[in-house]
């Protein structure tokens, strides 16, 4: 009785709106303001949590932004769009309620032409434009039984990187909307209506066709790092091949493919594929706990390119697997001498500086990993800077926030809690 009277009541308060990109109206719980919330407060969070912002190649980065604004320009809604590049070789690219897109290192060299970035990101506008994200949490809400209307959940959410199981203060629900599933309806419409952007803004939609086709192909090789990426949440088909077709010969195959441009463009990133096929390499081979074969591999990819700062994480990551402290400390400087922003390399380096007693260096890199990404980990650590220096409620405090976490980390800072008398 109680879920009846919960969807009731939801079916009172829930409203009819019109797809601004459709024309149509259909059901939604939330509104543009929940919309544009949500996009603002979990954008830098979600990158954070999926390799940080891609920083080695600015040039690059900035190509990107330019394609996916002329994209946007032409697009049906006007949303305050942003685009970045993530330093993750897994090929991916997502979109945010308000117009927050990201994309994925490993996505872009896996295309061919700036005709099929224009598709890629064409599709992704849709999705922010057509308030996809909005129709599928309101799906989702109705089905559950229950809402959190004032868009920000507050839980523990667990995304796996290439590099490490990260437990995530909070964002639970910015992680639930760029791994979701879209409905077929979705997709065909950021399909279509991305086709049409791309055209608008000067592209040849044969793109999206190409790019549909590389996807299915590799879908059907059943290529592991795109099973875990993009297709899981933007399922490749035969179908979705045609109906591009047809959307191409309706607007006709004129326009900029850029296959030379593009090339160009992603020649370096191109170059540096040993490189990060390497560090990949690096990184499952110290989730196995094969720690001298990381290392070298953290040295094989800094041998093609010193001035990735992952690299050098990878390799405190290894050093510091066999606790050499130090050495690891001093890779960790090296990573943040080349990119400050992302919170992991703070994370760590503040991790073995406790190791070796550093407690206000330590104390300063875990405050400033927290403040870019709040973790299970930093917290927990924090903790105990705080406690081996005296400063016992700013300690429970920290662990406090890292009990939140239903993994390992929560489990020690409940116990470290206990241990102080504030269970």
């Amino acid at each position: 009785m109680r879920l009846i009277s919960t969807l009731g009541a939801l079916l009172l308060v829930a409203g009819c709106a019109v797809n601004p990109v459709t024309g149509e109206r259909e059901l939604s719980l939330f509104d543009e303001r929940w919309e544009l919330e949500v996009g603002e407060t979990h954008y830098a969070p979600l990158r954070q949590s999926q390799g940080g912002d891609f920083v080695l190649d600015p040039e690059l980065v900035a190509y990107v932004q330019e394609v996916g604004q002329r994209v946007a320009a032409e697009a049906d809604r006007e949303l305050p769009y942003e685009f970045a590049v993530l330093n993750s070789s897994i090929p991916n690219a997502w979109a945010l309620p308000g117009g927050k897109i990201s994309i994925n290192r490993g996505l872009l060299t896996e295309m061919n032409s700036e005709a099929e970035l224009a598709a890629v990101l064409g599709h992704e506008v849709v999705h922010a434009a057509a308030r996809h994200g909005a129709q599928a949490q309101s799906r989702a809400a109705l089905t559950q039984g229950a809402v959190i209307l004032g868009g920000i959940a507050v839980g523990v959410a667990t995304e796996r990187e290439d590099y490490a199981a990260v437990a995530m203060i909070g964002g639970m629900l910015g992680a639930q909307l760029i791994t979701q599933r879209y409905s077929r309806n979705a997709e065909r419409e950021a399909d279509l209506f991305g086709t049409r952007y791309m055209a608008r803004a000067g592209y040849n939609p044969e793109g999206a066709v190409r790019l549909q086709q590389s996807f299915v192909r590799l879908s059907e090789d059943r290529d592991p790092g795109f099973m875990a990426g993009l297709f899981s949440s933007h399922p490749p088909s035969r179908e979705r091949v045609q109906n591009n077709q047809r959307t191409a010969d309706e607007l006709g195959r004129q326009g900029i493919i850029g296959e030379q441009r593009y090339q160009q463009m992603i020649a370096r990133l191109k170059d540096l594929e040993p490189a990060y096929k390497a560090h990949d390499e690096g990184r499952r081979a110290l989730a196995d706990g094969r720690h001298e074969e990381a290392l070298a591999k953290a040295e094989q990819a800094l041998a093609l390119e010193d001035g990735e700062a992952i690299f050098h994480t990878l390799k405190g990551d290894a050093l510091a697997s066999m606790d050499r402290f130090g050495e690891a400390e001093a890779a960790y400087s090296q990573a943040l001498e080349r990119d400050n922003g992302w919170f992991y390399q703070h994370l760590r380096r503040g991790m073995v500086r406790e190791q070796l007693g550093n407690i206000a260096g330590a104390r300063g890199d875990l405050q400033a990993s927290i403040e870019r990404l709040p973790t299970a980990q930093g917290y927990f650590h924090l903790g105990n800077v705080e406690r081996a220096s005296g400063n016992r409620q700013q300690a429970i405090e920290n662990y406090r926030i890292a009990a939140q976490s239903d993994d390992e980390t929560g489990r020690r800072a409940r116990k470290a809690l206990n241990e102080m008398g504030a269970g």
